[in-house]
């Protein structure tokens, strides 16, 4: 692949990037069985933002990251932040596995036809990497709800449910009245309750959240890296003059390794932020309504509606943007780790590796 970043009638610049790496090229076993390993570690690593994030969201009155911290870190130990971990771990795996089959196989079909369409490689990678994070985030929706809805549970518990309770002037019938003693009992103690609607409480907030959340992060992932490239990318890599066909002078520039995964990583970040700040809203109300339990002897879920509702009365709108720190940090970072991971997943699962270069 290669980067036209200036032309003129005597010059041109090109840098030469590594071959894109498809679907076909790809040798799956491998695929899957590094990517369990990889992202298993990443989402280790990351995972006591998420929790933080989360509790931020749910706590009725405003506190900060900090504050909610030290608090857990006091009163449960450093536990206290991978709370729900191996339950999400357990979802990870087929999720992920689940996400990077629909994104890759969607990005290589959608990207064959739209060159086929006639529109210019740059707008047709932006198109395919778009429609592929929307699918991969859809396909993965069915996998993660119900893990997300008891991972979330235990995140909290013991956390601002707890606040819920002590403080009268809060609405603590919104809380979760369950004490859970792990994942699996969390598992059925909502399938007793709700049935299997309680463990998909909140999908189609997910789905509102998440596919035009990975939906725009692709499609900006993949605008920002080729401004990247063509602003700063060409200083960092090692040039070569050579003359074309025509007989002018081209410049090239081939980036080594580190280089990439330098832009790569920093282009992925500037996606992440963009997408946390515009999805912020949805991800506050979704977790909601999979944590919180309605008002009322029902219980009912609450709707979309009143949870939108008590937001508003809790804190006004800004309440909507709780825990948008923890998750603006968790999305550029988690986007940065995934996107150089994921690159360098697919260069250790390509079949033929002397083809790349």
């Amino acid at each position: 692949m290669s980067l036209s970043t200036a032309a003129d009638e005597d010059s041109a610049q090109e840098i030469h990037l590594p071959a894109d790496i498809d679907w076909k090229m790809l040798d799956k076993s491998k695929f899957f069985f590094l990517g369990a390993a990889l992202f298993s570690g990443v989402s280790a690593t990351l995972y006591p933002v998420v929790v933080l994030k989360t509790r931020q969201q749910v706590c009725p009155a405003e506190s900060s990251c900090a504050k909610i911290a030290m608090s857990m870190l006091r009163r449960e130990g450093f536990r206290g932040l991978y709370r729900g971990f191996a339950t999400s771990l357990t979802g990870t795996i087929p999720a992920r596995a689940l996400y990077m089959t629909a994104l890759e196989v969607t990005k290589s079909n959608v990207g064959i036809a739209t060159v086929r369409l006639g529109f210019p490689e740059p707008t047709a990678a932006a198109i395919a990497n778009a429609v592929a994070g929307l699918s991969a985030a859809m396909a993965a929706q069915i996998v993660w709800t119900p893990i997300d809805v008891v991972s979330q549970r235990l995140m909290v518990q013991g956390g601002c449910m707890n606040q819920m309770e002590k403080n009268p002037t809060v609405n603590a019938s919104a809380s979760s009245n369950c004490k859970y003693r792990g994942g699996i009992d969390a598992f059925r103690k909502i399938l007793s309750a709700d049935g299997i609607r309680g463990l998909y409480r909140g999908f189609g907030m997910s789905i509102l959240t998440y596919a035009p959340s990975n939906a725009v992060w692709w499609a900006s992932y993949s605008v920002t890296q080729r401004f990247v490239w063509g602003g700063v990318g060409c200083y960092f890599c090692k040039k070569e003059e050579n003359i074309n066909e025509n007989g002018s002078s081209v410049s090239s520039f081939r980036p080594d390794s580190k280089t990439v995964m330098a832009v790569q990583g920093l282009s992925a970040a500037m996606a992440g932020g963009v997408s946390a700040l515009i999805t912020m809203p949805l991800d506050t109300i979704k977790t909601r309504l999979q944590v919180l339990d309605g008002e009322g002897n029902d219980k009912r879920p609450p709707t979309i509606g009143q949870t939108v509702k008590n937001l508003v009365r809790e804190g006004g709108w800004s309440a909507c943007y709780r825990g948008l720190g923890p998750r603006w940090a968790s999305m550029s970072m988690s986007a940065t780790t995934m996107i150089t991971t994921y690159e360098f997943l697919k260069r250790m699962s390509a079949k033929n590796q002397e083809s790349l270069t």
